[in-house]
């Protein structure tokens, strides 16, 4: 059984998969969210705890260190501190519910047979995050969350199987408002 993670490894590892976020983000909104959490999270690390911490994750090889020319050092995530970061991340993932824009997200996936593990697994997430089900494999929800959808695609390697989109009317629009608490 493999060994649990401190919560402090785990804070330490999403700090470094934040930039790894922010890479992957083309809104700048979005780049400003994952900082502004980001420097929440770093306030509340002890400083000499985080010192042990990164010794500690360097030996478990989550994270390399890479010598700059200036003879500085920066840390990055190894493969397998990803692998890690990325599953807690998945764990802890939400969607804010900002204002209504008026506009609902569409989630629809066609996922073959041989990978219903995975097309369960989206599945069971999608509902988690409180998307309603308008259908076995067609998703709704009414906030932003391409960022989110992109990283579930990413994450169960199913691109080619999903498409997202965003409708603007929908013929049972108002059971959908009920449903979501929108009126």
């Amino acid at each position: 059984m493999p060994r649990e993670i401190s919560p402090l490894k785990q804070k330490l590892l999403l700090v470094l998969m934040a930039g790894l976020a922010i890479g992957f983000s083309y809104s700048p909104r979005r780049h400003f969210r994952i900082i502004k959490g980001l420097t929440k999270a770093w306030q509340k690390i002890d400083q000499q705890k985080l010192k042990r911490e990164i010794q500690a994750l360097y030996r478990s090889k989550l994270v390399e260190l890479k010598e700059n020319p200036d003879g500085t050092f920066t840390m990055i995530l190894a493969n397998k501190g990803k692998l890690k970061a990325l599953n807690y991340y998945f764990a802890e993932m939400k969607i804010k519910k900002d204002n209504w824009d008026g506009k609902w997200r569409l989630v629809i996936f066609d996922i073959p047979e041989k990978i219903k593990k995975a097309r369960n697994a989206l599945r069971e997430k999608l509902k988690s995050l409180g998307f309603y089900e308008l259908q076995k494999s067609v998703f709704i929800f009414p906030y932003e969350c391409k960022d989110e959808i992109d990283f579930l695609i990413e994450f169960f390697n199913l691109r080619k199987f999903v498409r997202y989109g965003i409708l603007e009317t929908i013929d049972n629009d108002l059971h959908l408002r009920e449903i979501f608490k929108l009126i």
